[in-house]
């Protein structure tokens, strides 16, 4: 009886946010509404699907994973970076882009980049298309390995079974909706995130036998109660966590300047007097969430001391929420539809994610190669079907990538997050707020942050020591110097290119 409640509790979800899609199917007449639902989204749906599609699996699996092993550093300070990186791009990117775009009337990343800068080669779109179709499919695949975790973990559901339908479901309100069932999708995703947050963090607190019990376990354990050292659960040690380690963990924050599918909601907000209000609520709630989800993660541990749990070792710590989720479900019928509604949770934040990075490819396919790279005329009816079958091939290719179960979610989404940021944050700040950055700089600034991400993960990172640090920080800081320098280096854009500039102030 409990196995059917949870099942039926997510079966419902996942039927509603289909439903989501269907609803909005009538409402794509054209590229603009497929992609940015005609700029008319209001502030709160704006912010939270934001929100939504920004956490991914990450809040929900490898956060709570990461604590549960080598305590609050490490993901602490992720999460503060990741604060500061939300209100800051919230603070001075948004309106500007969203004024930018307009006046431009670009409809994705690379298109605005093309345009901003005048590229009559449009290698600004190619690139920029190429760069997002590579760094999405891995993230892709990182929440398609989530739903597999979690289907797996809990009924024994064969892993690859799981991943494919989940893939299915997201891939058809995605294919149905566009971004205005994307968006609406993300804000109900965002609710649902939050209950599962709160609900686990209640009972997981009076099973480990209350708060302080919790608080006497974490600090028994060697590092794993400070933000200046990290616990090694194997050895039982604590290894020091230096102001590199800090500088390299808060990098992450860098990581919003440059990520496609955040942009978008920047871009289609109805008004821009709204993103006030829509930064607020996204800063805080991203705060909150982030704080109950590694708190999650020591609770967990608190659980296992207390005997309520096992210990979960490497890849398996991801899935603390899906096991105390099962052990809520064993309370009578009600408290098996909660639990239905946490692993709803689980799913909803990795369909938050998944969808807005599939949207974000079909465009680059598209609009930015096929159309204006490829100069290829298309009707409204075949760049909209472009667009589904580009989804369709990104979400085949995430599901062989994410086949094997092993794979850590958070380590995936790290490497991602590093490309985006590295190839196009530096750039998208000197786009929008340096009038002497022309397209040799841009190109050279994407291309450098894009390839340095493989250099500095396969062939420096290795080296350990000072290069052990996260790819994303030397990334970003290439890609600027390379910017400035062949901008700098390169004729200045023309008057025509400055008066754009101005009027986006």
């Amino acid at each position: 009886m409990t196995n059917v409640c949870i099942i039926a509790a997510i079966v419902i979800y996942l039927v509603g946010m289909l439903l989501v899609g269907f609803v909005y199917s009538k409402s794509n007449e054209d590229s603009t509404d497929f992609y940015l639902g005609g700029r008319k989204m209001g502030p709160l749906v704006t912010a939270m699907s934001a929100e939504a599609s920004d956490m991914s699996s990450w809040l929900l699996m490898g956060l709570p994973g990461l604590a549960y092993l080598t305590g609050i550093a490490s993901p602490g300070w992720t999460a503060i970076g990741l604060a500061v990186g939300t209100w800051l791009n919230w603070l001075i990117v948004a309106r500007r882009l969203r004024r930018y775009s307009a006046n431009l009337d670009a409809i994705t990343v690379p298109q605005f980049l093309s345009l901003r800068f005048h590229d009559q080669r449009n290698l600004l779109n190619a690139l920029g298309a190429v760069i997002i179709i590579v760094f999405f499919i891995p993230y892709t695949a990182s929440g398609f390995a989530a739903c597999g975790k979690l289907f797996h973990s809990l009924f024994g559901v064969d892993y690859m079974i799981a991943m494919i339908v989940s893939a299915l479901v997201i891939v058809g309100y995605t294919i149905l909706g566009g971004f205005r069932a994307v968006t609406t999708t993300d804000l109900i995703q965002s609710v649902v995130m939050s209950i599962a947050l709160v609900a686990v963090l209640a009972y997981g607190i009076g099973v480990a036998g209350g708060w302080g019990a919790v608080m006497e376990n974490a600090r028994s354990l060697s590092g794993y109660l400070t933000m200046a050292a990290s616990h090694d659960a194997a050895a039982g040690t604590a290894a020091s966590y230096s102001l590199l380690d800090i500088v390299s963990t808060m990098a992450w924050g860098l990581g919003y300047f440059g990520m496609p599918h955040i942009l978008l909601r920047f871009m289609a907000i109805e008004d821009e007097k709204k993103l006030v209000l829509s930064r607020r609520i996204a800063s805080v709630w991203v705060v909150i969430a982030m704080t109950a989800s590694i708190v999650i993660g020591v609770v967990g541990l608190g659980m296992t001391k207390a005997g309520a749990l096992e210990f979960l070792s490497g890849s398996s710590s991801e899935t603390l929420i899906v096991r105390i989720a099962s052990l809520i479900a064993q309370h009578g019928v009600l408290a098996a539809v909660l639990a239905g509604l946490i692993l709803a949770g689980i799913l909803a934040a990795t369909m938050s994610t998944a969808d807005s990075q599939m949207l974000a490819a079909a465009s680059s396919v598209s609009q930015n190669i096929l159309q204006e790279f490829g100069h290829m005329k298309l009707t409204e009816k075949q760049s909209l079907f472009a667009a589904r079958l580009t989804i369709i091939c990104v979400s085949v290719v995430g599901v062989v990538l994410a086949r094997d179960p092993d794979s850590s979610v958070f380590g995936i989404v790290s490497f991602a997050w590093a490309g985006f940021g590295g190839a196009f944050g530096a750039v998208v700040l000197c786009a929008l707020f340096w009038k002497r950055c022309n397209w040799q700089g841009a190109l050279a600034g994407m291309l450098c942050g894009g390839l340095m991400v493989f250099v500095w993960k396969y062939l420096i990172s290795p080296l350990g020591g000072v290069f052990g640090i996260y790819e994303l920080l030397p990334a970003f800081l290439f890609s600027l110097a390379a910017c400035v320098v062949v901008s700098l280096a390169t004729p200045a854009p023309g008057a025509d290119i400055e008066a754009e500039f101005e009027a986006a102030k």
